[in-house]
Order: structure tokens, then C-alpha cells, then sequence
């Protein structure tokens, strides 16, 4: 019961400034410009090793800041054949670089609290872990698309989604469970959190899973 919001986008990234690499948008074959930013040692591998003129496999954490328009983390890039030790077989270099679940694949954890059905419309809460210095950080919410029935309201989710445009949407949801009401120190439902050790079933608790054809 790990809260996780993590995906992987291909296309090229465009700078907004070409002297500063840290803020810009991912151009998708499909012709869609998402805005991003890059995080961390990205930066320094981006300037090092990478043709910014040639799509690359981002690895990406999404946010929702604009209705219907999506915003990338950028904090990794998916591509052994240029990033590991030079190889003799080019073909399994190559071949390395395409992930099972295929390019545009997201995987969200978190709480549904808002689903419309009627609609498509879904809205997830996702916490994140405390930082070294003690600080929490304000929990963010993902505007979605699929549909999940409303007696799942409150519960803790697990999504696949594949990207559409500027918007994820679910191709299968698993329900793991209530979440607890925070500061409810009597209730049975376990809250889900930063528990290294992997997801884990509450015990008591149905699992529903579902297949959306989309």
C-alpha cells in the first residue's frame, strides 16, 4: 500500500532556453507538447550523454496543474543501449530499450476521492514520503480519465493507465482496500503509507480487479 505516481513518455525534449535545460516541454510522436521540467542528476546526464534533437523513453512523474493539461517531472531516462557499457550484439542493445508495458505506460497508487463514472472522470490523492529534514509534503491530486463505480470512493487504488494526449487514462484498477480517516485511531482500515517492504493486502478486504476496454 505504497502511494506511487511514476510513468514513462517518449518524444524529444525542446528547452524553453537553450542555455538553461531545467524547464521546457516533451514533443510525443503523436504531435503532443507536454510541459516539463527536469529533476536532479538528469540535468547533468541530459548535457553529458544524451542528442536532445532525437526522442528518447523519459522516465516522468505526472502532476495535474491545469485542467485537462499535463505536467512532467522529468527524472530519468529509459535507455540502456546508450547508458550501459558498449555492447557487440547491437540488436539486444536495441531491444533493451523497449519496456513490457510499452511507451506512455503510467502506474498511480493513491486514494480515489472523486470518481464520476457517468463521465470518465477520476480524481486520486497521492501522499509523499517526508523528506530527510522532517517536512511532509502537501499530498497532490491527478485529474484522470476511466470508470470506476462509486462504492470504491475512499479506497486505496492501484491504476495502469496508458497516455492519451495530455491526459492518463486507465486501462486496469485494482482495489486494495479502505482508507482510513486520518487521526481515526480506533478505525480497522489500515491507511496506506511508506511501508518499504511492498504493497500489502489488508486483511478483512475484498480485492476487485478490472479491465477497461479502452
Amino acid at each position: 500500500m505504497q502511494y506511487r505516481a511514476i510513468g514513462v513518455v517518449r518524444g524529444c525534449y525542446v528547452p524553453a532556453d537553450p542555455d538553461q535545460l531545467t524547464r521546457g516541454l516533451i514533443r510525443t510522436d503523436d504531435g503532443t507538447e507536454i510541459e516539463a521540467v527536469v529533476l536532479g542528476r538528469l540535468l547533468t546526464l541530459m548535457r553529458r550523454h544524451l542528442d536532445l534533437a532525437t526522442a528518447h523513453l523519459w522516465v516522468v512523474y505526472p502532476r495535474s496543474r491545469e485542467e485537462n493539461q499535463l505536467h512532467l517531472q522529468m527524472v530519468g531516462v529509459w535507455e540502456p543501449s546508450t547508458l550501459a557499457a558498449p555492447s557487440d550484439d547491437e540488436a539486444v542493445a536495441a531491444d533493451a530499450d523497449q519496456l513490457p508495458e510499452g511507451d506512455d505506460y503510467f502506474s498511480i497508487r493513491g486514494e480515489l476521492i472523486f470518481t464520476r463514472p457517468e463521465t470518465g472522470d477520476l480524481v486520486i490523492k497521492v501522499r509523499q514520503q517526508p523528506r530527510p529534514d522532517g517536512n511532509r509534503p502537501v499530498p497532490f491530486k491527478l485529474q484522470l480519465r476511466g470508470d470506476i463505480p462509486l462504492e470504491h470512493l475512499r479506497h486505496f487504488v492501484s491504476l495502469d493507465l496508458r497516455r492519451q494526449g495530455q491526459q492518463l487514462a486507465v486501462e486496469r484498477f485494482e482495489v486494495i482496500g479502505p482508507v482510513a480517516e486520518r487521526g481515526n485511531r480506533g478505525g480497522r482500515a489500515r491507511k496506506p503509507g511508506g511501508d518499504k517492504g511492498g504493497p500489502a493486502k489488508p486483511k478483512g478486504h475484498g480485492r476487485a480487479v478490472t479491465r477497461q476496454g479502452r
